[in-house]
């Protein structure tokens, strides 16, 4: 099914009714546009501008006739005895006292964020409510007649069931952006709040919309708020985040968003549903689904929420108390949750200075802007995978929580053919274990390797990449043990005969970790979503030195069944050449690479077929470096290649049928890998794994 373009009829039939009395307090700034848009309604009779306040006076010419001009909006009230409606359009640090200033007189349009604080917040609901005041908040992308549409698709289950939710966000801004005014990138100013962030001001939208379409309105509606706060400017607030959300209902919202991208992008939400998607372009009012059915773009119009609070005002007065009138599209009791997400920024930890040489400065003087290298990435990836930039290990981001981690480490100077050496000299880490235990549901979490480097630090794992964000480095994960996920992502079975996704998803939970010198040994259990046993693991790893630009990695596992179990995959379950589970390495993406054992070369040919080695040798972005990957001893199980979707090797321990262990059954699997600091040849890895093989005789 083809694109298609459905605009919606963009006017609203305007209410025939006396002309509202209205003021607005802040003519510059966001307080131009308001300006702009009232004297549109002025010119259509809904409205008359009698009054604007602001300590820095319009431009002769820039009002309409008769409007008045006051320099505060105390002044104003004091001169302007009846009022319907004030607008507020002034720095956030301001907007607290003056909507407490405003209720007693008249309704309140309130620019985003309301206020600064959560208290703040509190105690302008009950000033509200005191005073039998209607409170609209600028949030004006909430006005999209796409959120209506939005909804409706979800109730109709046209994506299915709505796993997730993303919002996406890069813009550029300059130097110049910082400096138009003392509060902009504060967190504070003369000891009252400001919180002027990215995810607070600019683009405090893509909050705001996701949270809408989560159904998230109230503080009561979130259970928790993570921020990943972070700066390339020379500013106190955040420039670049991820807020990452769960809903009440248990529904992930994650927030990845910039102020310095490489060129500005239009903002987006992104809906994850277990039968397809939605993007929506909430700038633009463009929602694009794509399902099974196909492919559809559809535009919508907009609200205008100062025509909405209006009539909103007028129904009210219509029915004379019989009735509530139609609600705000925007009240302020609905940006409860938002502003939950704001003090969660509000109270943080400081953003973190990005380092320098990981930003690169385009443009001179005032019109210089930051670019974060890599950030469109960064960002790619955090929302795919629900991840933190902590998480993700991007190289200018804070240690992640689970930072503190065992690793596998050689000693300068260890001798070859030696595991690691006791010495007074550093340690070279050559691999750090994650637990997972933080991940995404959807990406069954579980303990890996990562990142594995070569001797000389070249990175050869990678981790929660945006194509697959449940590849997890160097491990061992199986998609299907009695139905039970422990792989992450859609499950394939033979009964649908294609990829589903499911809420299937089991995890790997550490029962203990011990290190040492060359060597990690944890004590692990598969539980199913119900947290019920399936599998009891021993896992141990070791690194010794093999020559001066090679270590080898042996990673051997023992698996248990607690329970009778079937242990398959995707291709035990009819989905040809899709053998993958078991033993499973994610390489990050590099150049030149060449795949090859001693009889094959391409992934065509080695893919599915078993050889006691396999190679991969590529240039990594830091280096070049050659994997060579041994059979294990206890099964001839085929080699999984992937180079052209995505870079990968595994050994596939259920290829084409299940692996089946009673209950107190064991099975074992042992895997050499050899890594090297050269793109070694054929037959320079046909050499190493002779060498080795005699070794071993």
């Amino acid at each position: 099914m083809g694109t298609l373009s459905t605009p919606v009829p963009a006017e609203r039939e305007q209410p025939s009714h006396e002309a509202s009395r209205v003021a607005l307090v802040g003519v510059h700034g966001f307080g131009a546009h308001h300006l702009q848009n009232l004297e549109r309604l002025q010119a259509n009779g809904v409205v008359r501008l009698v009054a604007v306040a602001d300590p820095n006076p319009p431009a002769p010419g820039a009002l309409p006739p008769g409007t008045a001009v006051f320099s505060t909006l105390d002044e104003l009230l004091a001169g302007t005895p009846v009022l319907d409606l004030v607008i507020v359009a002034t720095p956030i640090q301001t907007h607290a006292q003056l909507a407490f200033t405003t209720l007693p007189h008249a309704d309140l349009y309130l620019e985003k964020p309301p206020v600064a604080s959560l208290a703040d917040f509190n105690r302008l609901q009950e000033a509200a409510i005191a005073a039998g005041r209607s409170v609209q908040v600028g949030f004006q992308s909430l006005g999209s007649r796409g959120l209506q549409a939005i909804e409706e698709l979800l109730a109709e289950g046209g994506i299915g069931t709505l796993l997730g939710i993303s919002a996406t966000g890069r813009w550029v801004r300059d130097r110049a952006y910082y400096k138009r005014s003392r509060w902009a990138g504060k967190r504070s100013l003369d000891g009252i709040d400001v919180v002027d962030g990215v995810a607070t001001n600019p683009l405090a939208h893509a909050i705001a919309t996701a949270l809408r379409i989560a159904g998230a309105r109230t503080v009561d509606d979130l259970a928790s708020v993570e921020t990943d706060l972070y700066r390339a400017n020379d500013i106190e607030s955040d420039d670049t985040s991820v807020i990452r959300i769960r809903t009440a209902a248990g529904l992930p919202i994650t927030c990845a968003l910039t102020l310095c991208a490489a060129e500005s992008v239009e903002p987006y939400i992104t809906l994850q549903g277990s039968e397809g998607t939605a993007v929506f372009h909430y700038t633009e009012d463009r929602l694009t689904v794509s399902s099974a059915a196909g492919k559809r773009d559809t535009v919508y119009s907009r609200v205008d929420l100062t025509e909405d609070l209006l009539e909103h005002r007028h129904q009210l007065r219509s029915v004379q108390g019989l009735a509530t009138g139609a609600p705000l599209i925007s009240p302020l009791a609905d940006s409860g949750a938002f502003m939950q997400v704001l003090e969660a920024i509000r109270t943080a930890e400081s953003p973190a200075l990005i380092a320098g040489q990981y930003v690169t400065w385009e443009g001179e003087g005032d019109a210089a802007r930051a670019v974060i290298n890599g950030i469109e990435d960064a960002l790619e990836r955090s929302t795919a995978a629900h991840a933190t930039f902590s998480e993700l290990g991007v190289p200018w981001a804070r240690p992640a929580v689970d930072g503190d981690r065992p690793v596998l480490s050689l000693p300068d100077g260890g001798e070859p053919g030696t595991s690691a050496i006791e010495t007074d000299q550093p340690a070279v880490v050559l691999a750090t274990l994650q637990s997972g235990a933080g991940l995404a549901a959807r990406l069954s979490p579980r303990p890996y390797l990562h990142p594995v480097r070569t001797l000389a630090g070249v990175k050869v794992t990678d981790h929660l990449p945006a194509d697959h964000p449940w590849h997890l480095g160097a491990g061992f994960a199986l998609q299907d043990v009695n139905g039970s996920n422990f792989w992450g992502g859609k499950t394939y079975t033979r009964a649908a005969g294609r990829y589903e996704e499911r809420q299937d998803h089991g995890r790997i939970i550490e029962r203990s970790t011990m290190s040492g010198p060359g060597l990690l040994e944890q004590e692990l259990s598969w539980q199913a979503p119900d947290g019920n046993e399936l599998l009891r693991e021993l896992r141990t790893a070791r690194s010794s030195l093999l020559d001066r630009r090679t270590w080898q990695l042996e990673l051997r596992t023992e698996l248990t069944a607690v329970v009778d179990s079937s242990l398959g995959s995707p291709g035990s379950n009819g989905a040809l050449g899709s053998g993958y589970g078991g033993f499973f390495w994610r390489l990050p993406a590099s150049a030149g690479a060449e795949v090859f054992t001693a009889e094959r070369r391409g992934e065509p040919e080695v893919h599915g077929s078993a050889s006691p080695w396999l190679a991969w040798a590529s240039e990594f972005p830091e280096g070049p470096a050659t994997l060579v990957f041994a059979a294990q001893a206890e099964a001839q199980d085929p080699w999984f290649v992937r180079m052209a979707d995505y870079p990968a090797v595994g050994s596939a321990l259920a290829w084409d049928r299940p692996v089946e262990l009673a209950a107190g059954d064991s099975m074992t699997r042992t895997f050499t890998v050899w890594i090297a600091d050269a793109k070694l040849s054929p037959a320079e890895v046909a050499e190493l794994t002779a060498g080795r093989a005699s070794a071993a005789g």
